[in-house]
């Protein structure tokens, strides 16, 4: 899941180098946090989340696969 986030994310972003997607596992969830660089953040979320909604549904999809719950957090850098 981890890659598969940092894949689309790289793939959004101007500065793909500043993309960082940290794992927490849990019994039947994982966590993943992504942090972007601070030019890039409405480029992950999108107009209105849409963007932001849409990795959360591919994730969803694909954790489903290994019924696990995936929660993803976009973080900001301050």
């Amino acid at each position: 899941m981890k890659e598969l986030v940092e894949y689309l994310a790289r793939q959004l972003v101007s500065d793909p180098d500043s993309v960082e997607v940290k794992e927490t596992q849990g019994d039947t969830a994982s966590v993943l946090e992504l942090k972007v660089a601070k030019d890039d953040l409405g480029r992950i979320i999108g107009k209105q989340g849409r963007t932001a909604k849409s990795i959360r549904t591919i994730l969803n999809a694909a954790a489903s696969r290994t019924n696990r719950k995936v929660v993803l957090e976009i973080v900001e850098e301050s």
